[in-house]
């Protein structure tokens, strides 16, 4: 005879079913349904449902052979998150001194070629002459002073020219630091730029033999009242009579000379700048003309 027993509490409900054999013995129960479903099946078909149903709704890429779609393949490494930022270092000053690069114990693994040029006393005056540009060399100078005052500074020009007052902070520089700065023009040296190749120390002052070196007045404008273009005119006058002086000093010509010729675009080959005096020798043979210097 078959017995099913039903105990309730305020917590739970539990239904325990149970069956008796008229001998006496027990067999496997037959299973039994109730009216109603426990908590824990209602909660578990609940979830189920709302599951397929989210499936259904959610949308979904359909294929269609008329679209193409390229594959793009996904960055790799550092620029993962952004595969078209570069951050070059600066041409005048060593890049791990910007925050850039392996710090001093690893670099000789990541410096660039200008830096690695640095560590050889060798610096470059590249494009117009400003402050930034001006401002850079002026630290290369005294810090390549500071380290060692005996041994020389090369310094590359290839610029068209630019601020005066800019190239004046690179000259007095050149002359208040202790070792000799030897020049090359590599290029054009323009203005200012033909300024500062002048400027080098008397006997180490170079050029590549198809480089073009050119001398002109000091240019500007001026605007305002007539007070304020008086006083921009003069300033431009006393440019043009300091930068003509210089000139004179250190090409051995006659200040008179020099302010005709600087009157207005005066361009030389390197064979003409060397019978000029702006610069010592024609670079024809690199190893034998920079001997001198590699012995100092």
């Amino acid at each position: 005879m078959a017995h099913a027993c039903v105990s309730t509490s305020a917590s739970s409900l539990r239904f325990t079913p149970g069956f008796i054999s008229p001998n006496g013995s027990s067999f496997d129960s037959p299973k039994l349904s109730l009216p109603f479903e426990p908590l824990r099946s209602r909660k578990t078909k609940k979830l189920v449902s709302d599951r397929k149903s989210w499936k259904n709704s959610s949308p979904k890429a359909v294929y269609s052979g008329n679209t193409w779609t390229p594959e793009i393949p996904s960055p790799q490494g550092v620029w993962s998150i952004r595969d078209d930022l570069q951050v070059p270092s600066s041409p005048y000053f060593p890049a791990y001194a910007q925050g850039q690069g392996a710090p001093p114990m690893v670099q000789e693994r990541f410096q660039s070629i200008i830096s690695q040029l640095f560590q050889y006393r060798i610096i470059r005056c590249g494009g117009a002459v400003d402050d930034d540009m001006a401002n850079i060399i002026v630290a290369q100078l005294l810090y390549l002073d500071a380290v060692d005052p005996t041994k020389d500074i090369v310094m590359y020009v290839n610029s068209p020219g630019g601020s005066v007052t800019a190239g004046m902070a690179i000259f007095d520089t050149m002359r208040h630091i202790r070792p000799d700065v030897s020049t090359v023009c590599v290029g054009l040296a323009a203005s200012m730029g033909a300024f500062l190749l002048s400027a080098g120390t008397k006997g180490k002052r170079y050029s590549l033999p198809n480089s073009r070196i050119m001398i002109h007045q000091p240019l500007g404008g001026a605007q305002g009242g007539q007070t304020d273009i008086d006083i921009q005119a003069n300033e431009m006058l006393h440019h043009k009579a300091n930068l003509n002086g210089y000139l004179a000093y250190h090409t051995g010509q006659s200040l008179e000379k020099i302010n005709q010729d600087t009157d207005r675009d005066f361009f030389m080959s390197a064979k003409e700048a060397k019978e000029y005096g702006l610069i010592d020798g024609v670079i024809m043979n690199p190893l034998k003309a920079l001997q001198p210097l590699a012995a100092a």
